[in-house]
């Protein structure tokens, strides 16, 4: 295993939890604080500066920028929606009891998606906040993460109902099941060959989906890595985080793996996303931010 050009950036004191990670429209990196609520800001410069309006137990989870230039972000403790505005101005969306939302999507209607993890659903929110529903086939399913297709619908991964959700704009839904048991899938992303390209976390594997719903599986070489989040490379295969190795993983066109050792054990990484410059920046759970340049 390799780790050329990985650093790490303390942002946070213990206990914070750094999970979800996005480049905002100020080319910063903002990153969710699951264990102490709010959001962090992560400049260019290694400047950091924290948000901590919401209260400690919202436990945020995924953050993204809306359609409106701000970021939006999941609040899986209070059931909420958070945003915040580049320049730091908060607001929340109440969502229905018992939400506990995870997946954070902006979809082809302009409307924020997310995974209901807490009560099997999907749900839109529009800028304005208007809230809309809709009920999931399945019971205890964990809706985990979701991602935009290219077909203008969202697709959802369904964590223990061990399937891939395909939702239709007006909440029709379609099931995948998976072809390995109890494989566990967490993050998704669009991959550039058109494709939802996923990660099996208790299978220790990756997975492809077309949108006519064929499925194929890429065991990783370590099964045991709990690959948690992905993203794709814009050269055209995905990064992914390997968070039982303490590692991040790639998957190049060609189909060749390959992976890059933390320079911190058990830092816990989680989220991931790619910068304009095509580097990789990384939360990590136990209070930094990796950066890769590959």
């Amino acid at each position: 295993m390799t780790s050329p050009h990985i650093r790490e950036i303390p942002l946070t004191g213990a206990g914070a939890g750094p999970y979800g990670i996005t480049i905002g429209p100020d080319r910063a990196c903002w990153l969710t604080l699951a264990g102490s609520g709010g959001v962090a800001r992560l400049d260019a410069d290694g400047g950091v500066r924290t948000y901590r309006d919401d209260p400690a137990g919202s436990r945020p989870l995924i953050i993204t920028t809306g359609p409106d230039g701000a970021l939006w972000y999941t609040r899986s403790g209070d059931h909420r929606l958070g945003r915040i505005t580049v320049d730091g101005a908060t607001s929340s969306v109440a969502l229905p009891t018992g939400t506990a939302p995870c997946g954070l999507a902006v979809g082809p209607d302009d409307a924020l998606w997310y995974a209901g993890m807490g009560d099997d659903t999907v749900g839109r929110v529009t800028v304005d906040g208007v809230v809309s529903t809709f009920p999931l086939p399945v019971t205890k399913g964990f809706p985990s993460m979701l991602a935009a297709g290219p077909d203008g619908a969202l697709w959802l991964t369904l964590n223990q109902a061990n399937a891939i959700a395909r939702v239709a704009l007006d909440g029709e839904v379609t099931l995948h099941p998976l072809p390995t048991e109890a494989a566990g899938p967490v993050g998704i992303t669009l991959g550039g060959d058109g494709a939802l390209w996923f990660v099996e976390i208790a299978a220790g594997q990756l997975g492809r989906i077309t949108p006519d719903g064929s499925i194929s599986e890429i065991p990783l070489p370590d099964r045991a890595a709990r690959p948690h989040a992905i993203v794709a490379d814009p050269a055209g295969g995905c990064w992914f985080t390997e968070w039982g190795a303490n590692r991040i993983g790639h998957l190049d066109p060609s189909g060749r793996i390959t992976a890059h050792d933390l320079p911190t054990a058990h830092s816990e990484p989680h989220g991931l996303t790619v910068a304009a410059d095509h580097t990789v920046w990384i939360a990590l759970e136990t209070g930094a931010a990796a950066h890769l340049i590959p």
